[in-house]
């Protein structure tokens, strides 16, 4: 585990366009069919990963929470599957049920997507308004696995509450810090 921090998107940004395939459903997915009426957070996870096994249970609860005001929310897995095979669709459709993830979980096999947001490390996090700017970019909360911090998921969810309320985009935005992607 090589421990790795977010590249930061420049705020602003047009989130990327992509269409993958969704694990639960097997159906595939564009960004406009994920997309929230007041926004968007696009979420780099996987199933193997201590930093993503340390927030998934507050994560399925956040997502659940602001998908009911509007927010859209996916997860997108990038990892090379051959040398880490929890990944593979299976192992992340095992994951979401496990947790609750009541939001698509896309599988991005080519990487292409990853690389697209630039995405380093698993969990990475981006927040889009409704425009698809990128309005935040980081870590989900303090917690890191033997910290001892508690996962609250609070990071994350200021951002989006000061979408939702029309407020500019917090001031301070810390990386998210977690295992590099598993590139090919």
């Amino acid at each position: 585990m090589a421990l790795t921090p977010s590249t930061m998107m420049p705020l602003g940004t047009d989130a990327p366009d992509f269409n993958l395939t969704d694990v639960i459903t097997n159906k595939n997915r564009s960004l406009a069919d994920v997309r929230g009426e007041e926004g968007l957070v696009v979420m780099f996870i996987c199933a193997h990963c201590p930093y993503v096994k340390n927030i998934e249970e507050e994560l399925g609860i956040v997502a659940r929470h602001y998908q009911h005001l509007g927010v859209g929310f996916v997860g997108i897995s990038s990892n090379d599957v051959e040398n880490y095979p929890e990944d593979n669709p299976e192992g992340l459709k095992l994951q979401a049920e496990k947790h609750g993830f009541d939001f698509p979980y896309l599988y991005d096999e080519t990487q292409e997507v990853a690389k697209a947001y630039d995405a380093a490390c698993t969990p990475d996090f981006y927040l889009f308004d409704a425009d698809l700017k990128c309005v935040y970019r980081g870590r989900f909360d303090e917690s890191t696995p033997g910290n001892n911090e508690p996962v609250t998921g609070e990071d994350l969810s200021e951002a989006i509450d000061a979408l939702i309320d029309g407020q500019p985009a917090l001031k301070e935005q810390l990386p998210s810090i977690g295992c590099n992607i598993k590139w090919k």
